[in-house]
């Protein structure tokens, strides 16, 4: 049941968005060192560790004898899909800047309602249809100078965005595993048991060593991106409580806008580690688009009619 506060819901859904949108900066750096598959399960084991003593605190904690045959694999599978996501995440920013991939994968959000539609029956809007249209549209504006890179050459570019587009697929897998798990368990406690198992997944293919050859800015911004996993889907999972599903996802719908102004103020700031964002006027216009058609899918129903 939603505890209405407008207020508190914008502010929570703002901040997830803002760290959100810090997130592949800080990845990028680390990634230099530490391979994706050790980000990633520092990441789960500190998100872990943190939302258990908060769920603890709360008594609140998931009854795992309340799991059945089928929640099991369900969860087994949404487990696999966020870590996926998180690996290939990760991976594709060896290949591209933060800005792109934080823009390609606004696809996540927009297939998992495609999707839901497909597996859980639910009706697609008209403006949801207008949103997705414009989601593509707002991509091919945003990749027109690689535009023929992209499907002519195998290149680095290519497989950055191949991987960040995997990246959102995978996503789609546990988006549709936790709204069927909802049925038994709060958001929180799902996101327990996932970052568990998804660290518990990672441990064979981790090498924690690789901390050691970290400098400390590099140290500094895998310990940002372990918080933002806590301080990023916390605030969201309170966002969603106080306050109306479609009017979070549109804030956080703002995340690649973010992105681009960090790694702009990012580049003035160290340009030594942090490239300027290399986006014509078209590039400019596609991210908007592109956070319009998702804005579109979030509240377009306020402004365009159902289709009868």
């Amino acid at each position: 049941m939603i505890n209405s506060n407008p207020m508190i819901g914008f502010f929570l859904a703002m901040t997830t968005a803002v760290f959100w949108g810090a997130l592949p900066i800080a990845m990028k750096q680390a990634v230099e060192v530490m391979d994706p598959f050790t980000i990633v399960w520092y990441r789960f084991l500190v998100a872990a560790f943190g939302l258990g003593l908060f769920l603890m605190w709360r008594k609140q904690l998931p009854i795992i004898s309340n799991l059945g045959r089928m929640s099991c694999v369900v969860l087994a599978i949404g487990s696999l899909g966020l870590a996926g996501n998180f690996v290939l995440y990760n991976s594709s920013l060896k290949y591209l800047n933060p800005h792109v991939v934080q823009v390609i994968i606004q696809l996540a959000p927009v297939m998992l309602l495609v999707s839901s539609a497909w597996v859980f029956k639910e009706k697609l809007g008209r403006h949801q249809v207008v949103g997705v249209i414009a989601l593509i549209g707002g991509l091919i504006l945003f990749f027109n100078e690689r535009l023929i890179e992209l499907f002519t050459s195998f290149s680095g570019y290519t497989v950055g965005v191949s991987l960040a587009v995997t990246a959102a697929l995978v996503w789609v897998v546990y988006g549709l595993a936790q709204k069927w798990l909802l049925r038994q368990f709060s958001s929180a406690q799902i996101l327990l048991m996932i970052y568990i198992i998804c660290a518990v997944i990672l441990t064979p293919m981790a090498q924690p060593q690789q901390i050691f050859a970290m400098d400390n800015r590099q140290l500094g911004m895998l310990l940002f991106c372990c918080i933002n996993t806590l301080v990023g889907y916390g605030a969201f999972a309170e966002a969603m409580s106080r306050w109306q599903a479609s009017q979070v996802s549109a804030v956080i719908t703002l995340t690649p806008l973010f992105t681009i102004l960090f790694v702009d103020l990012a580049s003035l700031a160290w340009p030594q580690y942090v490239a300027t964002v290399s986006l014509n006027i078209w590039g400019y216009l596609g991210a908007i688009v592109v956070v319009g058609g998702a804005v579109c899918c979030a509240i377009g129903h306020k402004f365009i009619s159902p289709s009868k």
